[in-house]
């Protein structure tokens, strides 16, 4: 399953680039990408980002329900992802190990890293309400439009 077609997300790029052409605030960046994937995706009951700060991941601007403020390297989905900067699709979040329930309708995740200037600087994270929800097509363009944010 995928939470939006190829020609879904192809649009859903050239819509992001747009909202964050010509701005350089990350929280502004951050907050219309979190809206659009949001309202846009299949399935989703959270979108949005954690920054890098303090040796920990800290919750930025989101859509869903209020979420887990800081997240330890290593400790859930997105805690995994910031300590291998690579992203992870979780089909069934129950089975994760170490995973963090901020609202217990979620099911499934794909949590993608953030990079600035080639640095770590956080994740965006996405959760369904529904088992399997995301796939590689997920990752392909959920990675392309988080390397909008520094763009």
């Amino acid at each position: 399953m995928t939470a939006a077609t190829e020609n879904d997300y192809k649009l859903l790029a050239q819509q992001a680039k747009a909202l964050v052409e010509g701005e350089s605030d990350w929280i502004a960046n951050t907050a219309n990408l979190s809206a659009l994937l949001f309202h846009s995706l299949k399935n989703i009951n959270f979108a949005g980002v954690y920054r890098f700060e303090n040796g920990e991941l800290i919750l930025g601007p989101f859509q869903g329900m209020p979420a887990c403020v800081h997240i330890q390297v290593g400790k859930g989905v997105c805690g995994t992802v910031a300590q291998t900067k690579k992203t992870q699709i979780v089909a069934n979040v129950h089975e994760f190990a170490g995973h963090i329930a901020c609202d217990s309708a979620s099911n499934s995740e794909i949590v993608v890293p953030i990079f600035k200037k080639n640095e770590f600087w956080g994740v965006f994270d996405f959760d369904s309400t529904e088992l399997n929800n995301f796939d590689k097509i997920d990752e392909k363009y959920l990675s392309e439009v988080a390397a909008t944010i520094f763009a």
